[in-house]
């Protein structure tokens, strides 16, 4: 009878955890056809479920097809790797506090964005019809920042692999180690930026806003194919950070090789990162706030946390792009400061709460 009980209670258990994976995703579903309608081209839905299927207006099938379409993918991609990438980072660095940001590739990002455009001119300035500061080269900029955040990501792993920083890949070390090196590219940046002209800084501020009107499908294939290999092995390493979860030790005496699984996950978050940081600009606090905020609904059985982070990332990005694109009519507000304006206060709730002691 008891044993009937267990089962009894875990499938209950199981079955609610599946009814919020399955909220989650009725969720990304309405604001993706919510994100598709946002704008200020003054379609009704019924025009853009025409433009959707291919018929009706020809512009409105452009705009659908050709600006929004790219820009909601994004979003949905984005977010969801963004999102997984800051919750496994917390589980192997056991850091609630840790996210794609942590090992310094954002600022590694920014200071070969910076490098592209007032170094090798990649920054222009346009006064043809009104003064305007934009980016000449774009894929100059984009795989400047790529190749910076990634050469920070294999430098921080090195130097916490050597046998001086301690056995194996502490956690610690590897924060500190990201802290000090995304340190040294902001302050590189700010070096660059002393010698640069107004406008080149100009473009190179305006680059770091997380902005997903750069989008394009080919954009949008690159990170797919990133977001989806990663989590593949993300998933088939659920129970490796189950163990981890549970302690260092523990996971060892369970046979997981800590080290190794360690550093592959931080190396494909930080590739995550990169090639979204590099196509989109910075958007913070995706994959921080997403997979604490599912901690609380779904704890920390990673069989349904992975899936479920990836859910409400992409969530949380679709909400901001449809915000940023409807709080001023004719102006579309980078999503990077969406996302760290509520960021922000939904993150500082989310500690009040758990200090409270109480459960989301």
């Amino acid at each position: 009878m008891k044993e009937a009980s267990l089962l009894t209670q875990y499938r209950e258990h199981r079955r609610r955890k599946l009814a919020v994976l399955l909220g989650l995703l009725l969720l990304d579903v309405a604001l993706t056809v919510l994100c598709l309608h946002a704008g200020y081209a003054g379609m009704s839905p019924w025009e853009v479920l025409k433009a959707f299927l291919g018929v009706g207006d020809q512009t409105n099938r452009t705009i659908l097809w050709n600006i929004r379409m790219p820009r909601v993918l994004a979003a949905i991609i984005a977010g969801a790797g963004l999102a997984v990438a800051g919750c496994v980072m917390q589980t192997v660095l056991k850091n609630p506090m840790a996210s794609p940001s942590t090992l310094g590739v954002s600022q590694a990002a920014v200071f070969g964005a910076n490098f592209a455009i007032i170094l090798l001119g990649a920054g222009a300035f346009h006064s043809t019809h009104g003064e305007a500061v934009s980016i000449s080269n774009p894929y100059l900029v984009t795989g400047c920042a790529f190749l910076c955040a990634l050469g920070s990501t294999v430098l921080i792993l090195l130097l916490s692999g050597r046998p001086s920083a301690g056995p194996g890949f502490s956690p610690e070390t590897v924060v500190l180690a990201g802290v000090a090196v995304g340190s040294i590219f902001s302050a590189g940046t700010t070096v660059i930026q002393c010698f640069a002209l107004d406008t080149q800084v100009a473009a190179a501020v305006f680059w770091t806003f997380g902005d997903l009107g750069r989008a394009t499908y080919e954009k949008d294939l690159i990170m797919l194919l990133t977001v989806v290999l990663s989590l593949v092995f993300f998933l088939a390493n659920r129970w490796n950070y189950n163990a981890l979860a549970s302690g260092e030790a523990c996971a060892r005496s369970l046979g997981v090789r800590t080290g190794p699984v360690r550093f592959v996950t931080l190396l494909l978050s930080s590739l995550i990162c990169a090639v979204c940081v590099s196509f989109l600009g910075i958007i913070g606090f995706v994959g921080l706030v997403a997979p604490q905020a599912v901690r609380r609904f779904l704890g920390s059985d990673h069989r349904f946390l992975l899936p479920g982070s990836a859910l409400a990332g992409a969530a949380l990005l679709l909400f901001a792009d449809t915000l940023s694109r409807s709080l001023m009519a004719g102006i579309s507000l980078p999503v990077g400061a969406i996302t760290s304006l509520f960021g922000g206060p939904v993150f500082l709730w989310m500690l009040l709460r758990k200090k409270k002691g109480v459960r989301i």
